[in-house]
């Protein structure tokens, strides 16, 4: 996995090979290690050490028939993690003590010298992998933690994957831009990161939670493909797939469709698929689902289609029943969605949990029903009737299994039921293991309705494009434009995003009026932008794939603080150097600031 470094010379050097590389194609070699002390043992008077880098691992042989006692009793005040430099020569292992599960497991090196470059002190955990540690001490101690031949393996992989980033887009056209990092504060998004400026006081700087506008402006520039692995931060709420500072994969490109940029980034996955997991893509092209599609029949805009359990709309079939509940629901507009789990026997505590987690998610209640073939067991079988119940059967392909009814809003049951789907997943283990479901999710709404601040906001952001034949409405029904936005959904979680730009000036101004946002504001912290644009903007479209969240995806991680070398805990602190941390009065004199209290 790890490239072997070549050395100038193996003379007055502190190691001539690494721990990985010796094999039976070395006997005889003089060599020089240095390394870390994985392990010693001690065999009949002969001193064995496991010796360790970054690229594997080197077993040396103390033997007291042929060396000093010096050079013996100095191996036998090693321990762990102690930093040491072996002279030595290759030697093949004794037949039977070979270790197949290594590329040096058929050598040994036999000791000559020994020097202690460093000692080590009391560890708070052993440096290997199995150890269980909680995260406070890993994070605490993360110099160790990286140490381990687990992490070890997440971030090189990490580095190769950049790699291919860089080499998969380059050799497409794209040409890597770094965008500052010291930009300004602009609306229409999560908390920005605020920087202070010296040299204006009582103006600021934000820090970038993406390059969206930079990266528009770099089309209109006309560089027409541009990529970077950016970082990116936002003053956000954390939890295990978010971090305040992140890097994504920031791709743009002129005179595109959004199926330009869907085809490139399946060709940029599957390459780092290949890389990270050395097997092709199970699938491709991706699926595509609408947003309508997804919610409806997932109850989710990032589903998880590693399993089936699909929900459906039964209005139809309680469209003449007397249940007053459904009749009612039905009445006022609202829709009778379903959704079947086949083959599964679930007790009546197992059903009343589901009716409780129903209730919790704001739905007004749950309904289930047992099928055995031709009987059907329910609260409300009477209510509903046999031939009802029969048809619903049939209407789902349900022979034996139960199946789940909700009655609401139609986007509000589905979602409910989305909610017991994932849950139901985890529960009866439905997912496969070691399964990928990738998915296009597209034609989002291009506006919401926001109860907290009363008025409609973007769903993406402000700069994405309507789809063409929904533009009239913009002056109608804005809340019904759909638009050119599409999102990379990975196993039920959003992996990346992006859409087609608006490139017309009228159209923008537009955008920002729905929006409620007054003239004077949007020009003071657009007007770069829309003066851009006003200078012959190309039509162009891009997008963001999370680097960190597709790198813990591929490799079945929990977090994405595994493939981060010096992560932020979920509140924002980095165990490690204590930040954030107090700073003096007199930087903050120098920032013209004062602390209230």
């Amino acid at each position: 996995m790890n490239q072997t470094p070549t050395f100038l010379s193996e003379e007055r050097v502190l190691r001539s090979v690494t721990c990985g590389e010796l094999t039976i194609k070395d006997l005889d070699r003089e060599v020089v290690l240095a390394g870390w002390v994985s392990a010693r043992r001690d065999h009949g008077g002969i001193i064995f050490i496991d010796m360790r880098d970054r690229y594997g691992i080197t077993q040396v042989v103390f033997n007291p028939g042929l060396i000093s006692q010096a050079l013996f009793e100095k191996a036998a005040s090693l321990h762990s993690e102690d930093v040491i430099q072996i002279a030595g020569k290759v030697s093949r292992r004794p037949s039977g003590t070979e270790n197949q599960k290594i590329v040096t497991g058929e050598i040994e090196v036999c000791a000559e010298r020994c020097t202690v470059l460093n000692r080590c002190a009391s560890l708070p955990f052993e440096v290997v992998d199995d150890t269980p540690v909680s995260e406070t001490v890993r994070l605490s101690y993360r110099y160790l933690d990286l140490r381990r031949p687990g992490m070890q393996r997440n971030i090189i992989l990490r580095h190769k994957a950049a790699g291919v980033v860089r080499q998969f887009l380059s050799e497409r056209g794209f040409v890597e831009i770094e965008t500052p990092l010291l930009t300004r504060s602009t609306p229409e998004g999560a908390r920005d990161f605020l920087v202070p400026s010296r040299l204006e006081p009582g103006k600021f700087y934000a820090l970038p939670q993406s390059p969206q506008i930079l990266k528009q402006i770099l089309m209109v520039a006309g560089f027409d493909r541009y990529f970077q692995l950016a970082r990116c931060l936002r003053d956000e709420d954390l939890r295990s797939d978010r971090q305040p500072e992140h890097t994504q994969i920031d791709l743009e490109a002129s005179f595109v469709e959004p199926n330009d940029i869907q085809a490139l980034v399946e060709g940029l996955v599957g390459s780092l698929f290949q890389v990270i997991l050395e097997k092709p893509l199970p699938e491709r092209p991706f699926p595509i689902l609408s947003y309508q599609e997804a919610v409806a029949g997932y109850g989710s805009d990032k589903p998880d289609l590693r399993f089936d359990l699909k929900i459906q709309n039964v209005s139809e079939i309680f469209s003449q029943s007397s249940f007053e509940v459904f009749r009612k629901v039905l009445f006022t507009g609202g829709q009778i969605k379903a959704m079947a789990i086949p083959e599964v026997d679930m007790s009546n505590t197992q059903l009343k949990d589901y009716e409780t987690k129903a209730k919790e998610l704001g739905a007004k209640g749950l309904v289930w029903i047992k099928s055995s073939g031709e009987q059907y067991l329910s609260p409300v079988a009477k209510f509903l009737g046999e031939e009802t119940l029969r048809n619903l059967a049939r209407r789902l392909s349900l022979k034996k299994g139960v199946v789940f009814l909700v009655a609401d809003e139609p986007n509000k049951a589905s979602v409910v039921l989305g909610q017991i789907r994932l849950q139901l997943a985890e529960e009866i283990h439905l997912i496969p293991e070691g399964k990928f479901a990738f998915l296009w999710v597209t034609e989002f709404p291009l506006f919401e309705y926001s109860e907290e601040e009363k008025r409609l906001v973007s769903v993406h952001h402000p700069f994405t494009a309507p789809k063409p034949e929904d533009t009239p409405l913009l002056d109608t029904e804005p809340i019904k434009v759909r638009s050119l936005a599409y999102d990379l959904v990975l196993n039920g979680s959003e992996i990346g995003g992006g859409s087609i730009r608006i490139h017309q000036p009228d159209l923008q101004k537009k955008i920002f009026n729905i929006l409620g946002i007054p003239e004077p504001v949007f020009q003071e912290q657009f007007g770069f932008l829309l003066n851009a644009l006003e200078c012959g903007a190309p039509p162009h479209g891009g997008l963001a794939l999370g680097f960190d969240r597709l790198l813990t995806a591929f490799l079945s991680l929990n977090s994405i603080r595994e493939v981060i070398a010096f992560p932020k805990t979920q509140k924002g602190t980095c165990l490690l150097t204590g930040a954030p941390a107090p700073v003096s009065s007199r930087q903050l004199s120098e920032l013209g600031l004062k602390l209230k209290g």
